[in-house]
């Protein structure tokens, strides 16, 4: 069985986080939500969201993939947690799937990941992406792969996002299913 980690914190977009996972859990994919402390996490909009787990304790495990959703100031805290950017760079080495939205793919810039690949981000954050990444390759489609790296623009854009996640992790006919199931 595949496994995701989704790490998150105050301010996260909830529908970017929602999602994401709803759809990565229908097509029966283990997924994470982990908090950086471990407690509950309220978001952009007042929602708040139980973890599963702190990331500390879960950081180390066995991931296909690390999904880091957008809204502020959740998408710069992880880009400034250590522990978020080991976890990053750990399954970049490893040649597993990282994936971010809105906001999010500025942590990537600033780690370096997006270096010379295919990206996007929610439109207000391109000047970011590329002030911090400048031989990234700026992109306004919805959704943007280029290798192990997924990214995408905003809320709006969550469910294409989440089932390419599908597409990468399970197959395009797992995608397809749910697609049709969820009426996308």
């Amino acid at each position: 069985m595949k496994r995701v980690i989704v790490p998150f914190t105050e301010g996260v977009e909830e529908i970017e986080l929602v999602a994401v996972i709803d759809i990565l859990r229908r097509a029966e994919i283990k997924v994470t939500m982990a908090s950086l402390d471990g407690y509950a996490v309220t978001g952009r909009s007042n929602i708040t969201i139980q973890p599963d787990a702190a990331l500390e304790k879960v950081m180390e495990d066995d991931w296909d993939m690390v999904v880091l959703p957008g809204g502020l100031p959740n998408a710069h805290l992880l880009r400034d947690e250590p522990n978020v950017k080991s976890l990053v760079e750990r399954l970049r080495k490893q040649r597993k799937s990282i994936a971010a939205i809105c906001a999010a793919p500025t942590a990537l810039a600033a780690y370096g990941i997006t270096e010379g690949k295919n990206v996007t981000s929610y439109p207000a954050m391109k000047e970011e992406m590329q002030q911090l990444a400048p031989s990234s390759i700026y992109s306004d489609d919805a959704v943007v792969e280029d290798d192990f790296l997924i990214t995408s623009r905003g809320a709006g854009t969550a469910v294409e996002f989440a089932l390419r996640l599908v597409t990468k992790l399970c197959s395009e006919e797992k995608s397809m299913e749910i697609r049709q199931s969820i009426i996308a």
